[in-house]
C-alpha cells in the first residue's frame, strides 16, 4: 500500500480551516464546530472533536493548528484544577479566557491558535468570550472563527436575535455550521454541539446524513422558462 506523501499534496501555507461557534442564551450557552482537520489538502481526521473541556461548566472551540490549540488547552485545564483547589471554588468563565487570551498574546509570534471560551458561572451567569489569533480578548453574544466562518457572518447578522431559548439557539448553531461546512472546503463532517447550563453540560451530535440541506445549485443558470435540460447522447462502441 503506497502512502500519502503530505508535502505533495499542497504547496506553501498549510490550511488551518475549521468552523466553530458559540452562542449565549437565557440561562446558558451553545457551542458547536465542525469535525474536519486537514494537513493541506489532506483531511487528517473527520472527526475530530474540537469542543474542549476546561472545568465542569467552561468549555473551549479551537481553531487553527491542532497541536498548539491542544497544549494551550491543556495548561488552562491544568490552572484550572489548581485555581479549585486552591480557592474552593470554581474558576469563572472570565479567569479561564483571560489565561488564554495571556498564552496566546504572549506566544503570539510562535502559535497559531484561535480561541472561543464558553460557559457558566454565579458571578457572571452564561457568557461568551472571543480570542482571535494574535491574542485579544473580546466578550459577545455570539462569536464564530475559523475559515468556515467567513461564509456565514451575513447569515448570523441577519438571524440572530436576543431572547432566544435553548431550542432556538441550538437549531441556529447547527444552521449556520451545515452553512459553513457547505461552503467551506476545509469544514466537514459532523456536527458537535454542548449546551452549558447551571445544571452542566449537555453534549448534542448531528450525524453528516442529518445536516440541515440548503440550496446546492441544482437550478441550471441561464434556463429562465424551467426547460428540461437534455441529457448527453448515448455513444455505442
Amino acid at each position: 500500500m503506497q502512502s500519502v506523501d503530505v508535502e505533495q499534496l499542497k504547496k506553501g501555507e498549510v490550511n488551518l480551516g475549521t468552523s466553530i461557534m458559540a452562542v449565549q442564551f437565557d440561562g446558558g450557552v451553545v457551542i458547536g464546530a465542525d469535525s474536519r482537520t486537514t494537513m493541506g489538502s489532506y483531511i487528517a481526521n473527520r472527526v475530530t472533536d474540537k469542543l474542549t473541556h476546561i472545568h465542569d461548566r467552561i468549555y473551549c472551540c479551537r481553531s487553527g493548528s491542532a497541536a498548539d490549540t491542544q497544549a494551550i488547552a491543556d495548561i488552562v485545564h491544568y490552572h484550572s484544577q489548581v485555581f479549585t483547589q486552591q480557592y474552593n471554588e470554581p474558576p469563572s468563565v472570565y479567569t479561564a479566557a483571560t489565561l488564554f487570551q495571556r498564552l496566546c498574546y504572549d506566544n503570539k509570534d510562535a502559535l497559531s491558535a484561535g480561541i472561543i471560551v464558553a460557559g457558566w458561572d454565579k458571578d457572571a451567569g452564561p457568557s461568551v468570550y472571543n480570542i482571535p489569533v494574535g491574542g485579544g480578548l473580546f466578550r459577545q453574544p455570539w462569536a464564530i472563527g475559523g475559515s468556515g466562518s467567513t461564509y456565514v457572518y451575513g447569515y448570523c447578522d441577519a438571524t440572530y436575535r436576543e431572547g432566544w431559548g435553548r431550542d432556538e439557539t441550538v437549531n441556529f448553531v447547527k444552521n449556520t455550521l451545515a452553512l459553513a461546512m457547505s461552503r467551506d472546503g476545509s469544514s466537514g463532517g459532523v456536527i458537535r454541539m454542548c449546551v452549558i447550563t447551571e445544571a452542566g453540560p449537555e453534549r448534542l451530535f448531528v450525524p453528516g446524513n442529518e445536516l440541515p440541506r440548503f440550496w446546492e445549485g441544482k437550478d441550471v443558470l441561464g434556463n429562465t422558462r424551467n426547460e428540461p435540460v437534455s441529457e448527453p447522447m448515448a455513444v455505442e462502441v
